[in-house]
């Protein structure tokens, strides 16, 4: 018994920052938490909370509770970015009060403010490691808010890929492709080819079908690879981006951080899949909130809706522009009912690191042909805008000069 306990392990609940604190404050030295004789007697500050004769700075630090904080001299203060933080955070306060020097010393009011920017800082960036550590994608998640105090959105749960609702059957495709090269050497028009379409893709994955005819990705039967040409939305998300508090009033909205080439996917529109009569019954709710976030999936029937609201990825953050970068294209993997497209977006035109991303809740595809008919995307209030159930307008806040002042 003694020799399988010299084996056993126990999870420690404590989180790394609390260990160090505890070595420090019993002065044991630990090479695995890099705590030696040499910074044995140095503590982490975690954010600073107020100044003085810009001198003295008070200081809470990491692992104690705030009723510990010191006042500390600028030369004791090794924390250069926090530093810069602090005044950055400031000088924006200071601006804010319509005040042109900063003061010798703070009133309450001011440090408190700057107290909860620390805090919030924190909280966003716990939200930020969260959510990308729920993704496979290539791309990285950034959170930030330079406007107000609004942290995470509540009642809303970060998911990669649809929610099924109640008494909605997803149905898997059953057969596959028979293509080792599906770009060059399609057998029988590869996947889009069975269900009589075009291949949407060329060979560094850019749509090259007009918006409005269907997309058909090669699925979990097909005989080939994950590197195949014609697998693009289901590798997910490529792209940097980052979640941003907008500064005139349109709430978060979604950046990119890197260049995004023209016809390139961008993003899935995912959340729960609901049924047309439940997001009727939402949509009122949602009304009442000013909130928009059902998408009806009508590429052939007004069956099925998504909703957003509380179930979703960063597309639920991004907002609507009358002049939009992205396009709405109905998806098809590993379910090919034509009520059940995925809904995806790609980049309309070459779009710039740090522009925002946009679509049209609005947006109408010209009828080519029959099939593109199909697609008129109704990102709304289901049930409510285009009925006489509707009750209201929501104005547009996207800025651009082909504004049209209203959503709906």
């Amino acid at each position: 018994m003694a020799e399988n306990l010299k084996v056993c392990r126990v999870a420690c609940i404590a989180t790394v920052d609390q260990l160090e604190t505890l070595c420090r404050e019993e002065g044991v030295l630990c090479a695995k938490l890099g705590i030696n004789k040499h910074n044995l007697g140095d503590y982490d500050v975690e954010y600073l909370c107020d100044y003085k004769r810009k001198e003295l700075f008070l200081v809470k630090w990491k692992g104690y509770p705030e009723s510990m904080n010191t006042w500390e001299p600028r030369k004791n203060l090794k924390c250069i970015d926090l530093l810069n933080q602090f005044w950055a955070d400031l000088n924006a306060e200071m601006q804010r009060q319509k005040k042109r020097c900063v003061p010798r010393r703070l009133d309450p009011a001011t440090a408190s403010f700057l107290v909860q920017r620390a805090k919030l800082r924190q909280t966003l960036k716990l939200w930020e490691v969260h959510l990308n550590s729920l993704g496979t994608h290539k791309g990285h998640i950034y959170v930030t808010n330079k406007v107000d105090l609004e942290g995470p959105p509540k009642n809303f749960t970060y998911i990669n890929d649809y929610k099924v609702g109640d008494g909605i059957l997803l149905n898997e495709v059953s057969v596959g492709c028979e293509c080792t090269d599906c770009l060059n050497c399609p057998v029988e028009g590869c996947c889009a080819g069975a269900s009589q379409h075009k291949f949407a893709y060329n060979e560094i994955g850019q749509v090259r079908i007009r918006p409005g005819l269907p997309i058909y990705e090669c699925n979990k039967r097909c005989r080939c690879g994950p590197d195949c040409p014609n697998r693009v939305v289901q590798r997910g998300i490529r792209y940097s981006l980052c979640i941003f508090r907008t500064d005139n009033g349109r709430g978060w909205g979604v950046r990119t951080m890197e260049r995004i080439r023209k016809n390139t996917f961008v993003m899935e529109y995912v959340g729960e899949i609901i049924t047309t009569e439940e997001a009727e019954r939402r949509g009122h709710v949602y009304d009442k909130e000013g909130a928009t976030y059902l998408f009806d999936l009508d590429y052939v029937d007004d069956e099925y809706t998504v909703d957003a609201a509380h179930y979703g990825n960063i597309s639920h953050f991004v907002n609507h522009g009358c002049d939009p970068n992205l396009q709405v294209y109905n998806v098809f993997i590993d379910n090919l009912d034509e009520r059940l497209p995925r809904i995806a977006f790609f980049a309309t035109r070459g779009i710039k690191a740090g522009e925002e991303l946009t679509f049209d809740y609005k947006m109408n595809i010209d009828p080519v042909d029959a099939e593109s008919e199909k697609m008129d995307s109704n990102f709304s209030l289901t049930g409510l805008p285009g009925s006489p159930k509707k009750r209201m307008h929501m104005e547009c806040k996207c800025g651009v000069a082909t504004c049209r002042k209203y959503l709906f």
